[in-house]
């Protein structure tokens, strides 16, 4: 099929409307809000027990890591938090010894910058999750303009190493009461999305079934997000590992349901699906369900499938690297030319700015200006307050730690309001400063590196989004392909149908979010997505038929071992 030739679809314009509307808080929010209080308070008390605040800088570089992993199966958190530890301290291993060898600002904002762009293809590339490189790049572009001797630096790392192992603790220590808690949440997410989908059953023109494209409906909508939650469940369970768990195994049959009332929603009951998620809470029995004994098989067989090698995963990032780096550099360099002290501020801000494309980097600058501005005016507020006692500045910084990760799933720009005032408490830890000239120059700072930040995001183009979409397609066509031909045959092997069923609904999944993400690209060719729709409409409607020639779309007796109410 020939590549279309509409004329460009790429958005040019900036939305402002729902950028700064509020969500609903996510499920675990209070997870890393408590987390990370538990992991910065003991080692700051300590140290203001021994009257060394100054040394909390590098106590917080371990201690933020605790932020991170918490929709992670606990064998992979373990790994996922072993890898930040190590990266915080390897970062702030560069940062320390650079600002020990020289004080030109210059070239402190010029390897700030590429430690920020390494920072943000590597978090990217390994998929560690929120809060991604911003933590990472912060620290350690802080860490630069610290005052250091190349004698203090082991002792400085010893202490964000031994505060990282802490938080290594803290945030594996829930799994001794709730092990599987994570594959749970993912699992009832993934049952209840596919239930709202099922609802929207002959409520809205169905783009698989008319041929039409009706992307933007709440049919549509409610099954982006149904295949999205599936994708992740998988994601979650196969991230656990392959050693036998009966728990996990349970998991994974209400996983093939969810994913068989995505195929097939005509046959679902979305008040069965929903009954099975609320069975998940807590830490009792999880539900089982009445399958084929070959429902897995296509798991089996994409464990068995080796992960893509790093470096070809880091290759598309390529544009996204050097739009961080340069981005980066210039904001600091802007800084430096209006005289501002703390040029890493603006560097900062330009790096937690790039998303996945340019329209969404858009909104994280509103959402990244808005929250600052207004944390400073709360900064301001309590600042006085703070000034009272050091046991009332570290207070501070542990009220507006848990605020920040207790707001920000919510939107961006709310978490911001308490970060930002955190983040000027912090340098209030090594001695006391003028609050007036601390909220102008982050008022500066954060006007400069977004400006910077998003200029350069529009300038260095992602010609690469494109190609990901082809690449997508093609891989969408290849697996819809392979599972018409089984389809084909009198007999097909359970095996490979299953195997074969869930090729193409991960293929669709990836195929959506490319889509998505390169929808938001500028100045780009024209995107195919006449040939995108087609291949999800063909896409779904095969992946039904392979569900009906499973047999395991029908939901007679599938009833959990206790008593289940729909």
């Amino acid at each position: 099929m020939s590549m279309s030739t509409a004329p460009p679809t790429t958005p040019r314009r900036l939305p402002l409307a729902g950028v700064l509307r509020l969500g609903r808080p996510t499920d675990i929010w209070f997870k890393p809000a408590v987390s990370v209080v538990a992991a910065v308070a003991p080692p700051n008390l300590t140290l203001l027990a021994l009257g060394r605040l100054d040394l909390a800088m590098y106590t917080m570089a371990g201690s933020l890591c605790a932020l991170y992993g918490h929709n992670r199966p606990y064998p992979a958190r373990a790994r996922t938090l072993a890898q930040v530890v190590l990266g915080m301290v390897g970062g702030l291993a560069v940062a320390l010894v650079t600002a020990s060898l020289t004080a030109n600002a210059v070239v402190l904002v010029t390897v700030g910058a590429l430690m920020a762009a390494v920072q943000k293809v590597f978090c990217d590339a390994t998929r560690v999750g929120p809060p991604g490189n911003v933590v990472l790049t912060f620290i350690s572009s802080a860490s630069l303009f610290a005052p250091q001797t190349l004698g203090q630096v082991p002792g400085h790392l010893g202490l964000a190493l031994a505060a990282g192992a802490w938080a290594w603790l803290v945030g594996m220590a829930p799994g001794l009461l709730r092990p599987h808690g994570p594959e749970r949440r993912a699992t009832a997410h993934a049952l209840n999305a596919t239930a709202a989908y099922a609802d929207t059953h002959g409520t809205g023109r169905d783009s698989t079934c008319t041929g039409h494209d009706s992307t933007g409906t709440g049919h549509d909508k409610a099954r982006a997000a149904a295949v999205a939650a599936v994708q992740a469940a998988w994601q979650s369970l196969l991230a656990a590992g392959a050693r036998p768990d009966r728990t996990r195994h349970a998991l994974e049959h209400l996983v093939v349901r969810a994913e068989v009332a995505l195929a097939a929603p005509a046959d679902t009951d979305p008040r069965l699906l929903r009954a099975l998620a609320r069975d998940l809470r807590g830490t009792g029995r999880v539900p089982r369900v009445a399958g084929a004994a070959d429902d897995l098989l296509g798991i089996d067989a994409e464990r068995a499938v080796p992960r893509r090698p790093l470096r070809r995963r880091l290759g598309p990032l390529a544009p996204l690297a050097a739009r961080t780096a340069l981005g980066c550099a210039l904001a600091g360099y802007a800084s430096l030319a209006l005289g501002v002290g703390r040029p890493y501020w603006a560097l900062v801000t330009a790096a937690s700015l790039y998303q996945a494309n340019v329209t969404l980097t858009w909104s994280r600058g509103v959402q990244r200006v808005v929250g600052n501005l207004l944390g400073v005016l709360v900064f301001a507020a309590v600042v006085p307050f703070a000034h009272l006692h050091p046991a009332v500045l570290v207070l501070c910084c542990l009220a507006f730690n848990f605020g920040a990760e207790a707001l920000i799933g919510r939107n961006y720009w709310l978490g911001s309001v308490c970060v930002t005032p955190m983040a000027l408490l912090i340098t209030e830890f090594a001695r006391t400063q003028d609050a007036g000239q601390l909220v102008t120059e982050r008022v500066v700072d954060t006007l400069v590196g977004a400006l910077v930040g998003f200029g350069v995001a529009v300038v260095v183009t992602n010609r690469r989004a494109g190609d990901g979409i082809e690449h997508a397609l093609t891989t969408v066509e290849r697996a819809r392909e392979q599972a018409a031909r089984l389809l084909a045959e009198p007999r097909p092997a359970p095996r490979a149908l299953a195997s074969a069923r869930r090729a193409l609904s991960a293929a669709l999944a990836d195929l959506r979010a490319t889509a998505d993400a390169a929808g938001g690209e500028w100045w780009q060719r024209a995107l195919p997505q006449e040939r995108v729709v087609q291949a999800e409409q063909s896409g779904h409607r095969t992946l039904a038929a392979t569900v009906r020639r499973q047999g395991t779309h029908s939901w007679d007796g599938a009833r959990t071992t206790e008593d289940v109410r729909p």
